[in-house]
Parts: C-alpha cells; structure tokens; sequence
C-alpha cells in the first residue's frame, strides 16, 4: 500500500540501537555499562577504552580512571596520561600492599563516567567487596557509568569449555548476568597470528613469559577457538537486543538479519525427504534450523513410525525439533513461525486433489495464505 511507512532495513535497524546506546553517560537513575570483550590478553581491550575516553573528555564529559592495569605497555601508559585518575586504595596483606579500586572515592567524586579495567578481578583480602564487578555494580546503582574491560575466558557458563580448549581453569569468573546487563558489548578481536606477533615483541609479557605463553595458551587452536566463542557471545547479545527491539515496536514480520528455516513434517514418508531438502539449504545460509510437527492423536503406528523417523533424522542433521499442540495445524504452525521470525518455510506437497481442495480445504495452502511475510518452498512429493 502506498499510504504504508516503509520499514527499515536490518543495518538502519542496528545504527538506531547503537544511536539509542551512544546515549548512557546520564547522572540519573542507574548508570550504564559499557563493555570491551576480548578473546584473550593483549588483544587491545584496555587501549580501545583509553581511546575512548579521550573522545569523550574531548566533548566535556566528566570522566575518571577508577583502575586501569597498563602491564608497563608503552602505548597504553600515553594513554593514561590525560586522563583523570583517582589514587587507588592501599590494603595491607599478609604483609604486603595491594592496590585495589578506591570505589568509596569514585562514589563520593562521582563522575558521569569511570574506567574500570579486567571486571573479573579479585579483590584482595580486606577489601570491602570480593570481586571488582561487585565494586561497578555499586557505582551503577548510584548513577555512575561504567566502561570496563573482559575476556570470554572469564565468563562463569564457559568455565568448563575454556578449560577443555585451553588445559587451563580460570580461577576468576564473573556470572554472565553481568554481560548480559550492559548497554553495549564491543568486540576487540585480531587474528591469532597478529596478537602471537605481539607476544614476541614483548608487548603483552616479559621476554621471559613470552615464549612459556606461546606453547601454552597463545597457542594458535586455542585462539581460534576462544576468537569463535566470543565472536558467539557478542552475536548473541545483538540478536537479543534486535528481538526486544522488535517487541518494543510490535515488528511481527521476520526481518532479513538472521536465516531461520522451519521444516513442517508430519507422518508422511516424504517428512525425511523434506528434511535433507532443508538440511541443504540450512548449510548454504549458514542458518538456524528448525524441525516442527503438530501432534495428532489419531496416527496408527505406522504413521507413528514414519513420523519417528524424520524427527530421528532431523536431531542427526543438528536440527532443533519441536512438537506443537494445537486443533488447527496451519494456524498453529503459522503462529509458531511468527513467533520465532522464521525466514523460510519448508513444506511438503499438497496430497489432496483439487476437488478435494475445494471442498475440505488444504493445509498447505492455508499456511500460504498466513505466512506471507514467509517465504515458503514447497517440496514434491516423489
């Protein structure tokens, strides 16, 4: 229709959210957080959050060092240098002194922005919270924003997996909770070789740990893999925030961001045919994959068998199957595809003749009708 406002398209989408989260740095309500995600020490998380709290001073914005680890890199000492930096807090240990965060001196100056360097830290022994992300959380409850820095490795849900990539148990976690709770997540990612290069340099240890990191945990699988999950993570949190997006402004059509094929199978034999037709396309779009059936009670048990069979074949192929209920077969699958932004359908053949059609209705071409924003490939039955 013409009268009809046209949508935007999925990278108009994302500018608006980022737009929308270009704006935290407010002194009321609860603060934002902003994080630096990386896949592994020296990958650049501290050096992008200096860099951007030049920027943001450069506009007038009241913004303080809470605690920035340079590990004696050059670069990101520079870095530090202009910046307000509050002194940090001595504790005493066994003996010796440790500095930690002075997050009751950041609250009594309360800037609009503080920079809060490796959120998985431990506090040391004394110190008034355990963990460093329990000293933001403090700082965002009292209006504070936050820019802070991680890797993936220190991610409580993937304790187990990075200690199977790695050999290597990390002995400080945050709950992911607290990723999923910030404004915005921004990768700092580069390759494997690049960040190797860098070790040999010297620009991340001493000489001395340099060449022990390299055969252990800089090794190039071990990069690879933990560059792929946080690459996961970050792809994740944007598909969340695209969905809520899409709720807020009641968006029911499936946008073109994201590939998710739903295969409709029932007791007919050509379920499996239907399957591998999908399975092929999934492949190619690199999309999710979904197997969906609606449950009837009046299949004998060679229908039931049949049917069987194909959900068998779709958890081979990876595929998450999922049984329905409902009185109505095309609606019910066309509300199920609605609901989850299904992009492509995958359907069998109409079995009924035209007469029969028009007379008793089909269910294929019903679900055509409900599913226009859908497209829908209709496989022979052969």
């Amino acid at each position: 229709m013409k009268n009809e406002p046209r949508r935007p398209n999925p990278d108009e989408l994302l500018a608006r959210i980022r737009e929308r989260e270009q704006l935290p740095y407010h002194a009321n309500g609860r603060g934002d957080l902003r994080l630096y995600l990386g896949a592994a020490p020296g990958v650049g998380k501290t050096y992008a959050m200096l860099e951007e709290a030049h920027r943001l001073a450069a506009q007038g914005v009241d913004i303080v060092v809470g605690f920035v680890e340079t590990h004696g890199r050059a670069g990101t000492e520079a870095l530090v240098g202009g910046l307000a930096i509050l002194p940090r807090k001595a504790i005493i240990y066994k003996g010796v002194t440790v500095e930690e965060m002075d997050t009751e001196a950041i609250l009594a100056r309360h800037p609009r922005v503080a920079l809060v360097d490796e959120l998985a830290h431990t506090n040391a022994p004394g110190s008034p919270r355990a963990k460093r992300y329990e000293d933001v959380q403090l700082l965002l409850a009292a209006g504070i924003n936050v820019i802070a820095t991680l890797n993936i490795q220190h991610l409580e849900s993937l304790h187990d997996v990075v200690a199977g990539i790695t050999g290597v148990r990390q002995r400080e976690t945050i709950p992911d909770g607290v990723l999923d709770a910030a404004s915005e997540v921004q990768l700092v990612d580069v390759p494997p070789d690049v960040l190797q290069e860098r070790l040999r340099q010297g620009d991340i240890y001493p000489p001395e740990r340099a060449t022990q990191a390299l055969d252990n945990f800089f090794r190039t699988g071990n990069l690879t893999a933990l560059r792929e999950l946080a690459l996961r993570r970050v792809a994740a949190g944007v598909d969340a925030k695209l969905e809520t997006y899409m709720d807020d402004h009641a968006i029911t059509e499936p946008w073109q961001a994201t590939e998710r094929v739903m295969v409709c199978v029932d007791h007919r034999p050509v379920g499996e045919t239907l399957i591998r037709h999908a399975w092929r396309l999934v492949r190619g779009l690199k999309a999710e994959f979904m197997v969906v059936t609606v449950r009837t009670a009046d299949l004998t048990p060679e229908k039931q068998a049949n049917l069987q069979k194909a959900l068998d074949l779709a958890e081979d192929l990876g595929a998450t199957v999922v049984t329905l209920e409902g009185r109505d077969i095309a609606e019910t699958l066309a509300t199920f595809a609605r609901e989850q932004r299904v992009t492509q359908l995958v359907i069998g053949h109409p079995q009924k003749n035209r007469w029969e059609e028009l007379t008793r209705g089909s269910t294929v071409n019903r679900i055509l009708r409900l599913c226009r924003s859908v497209d829908i490939l209709v496989v022979a039955d052969q």
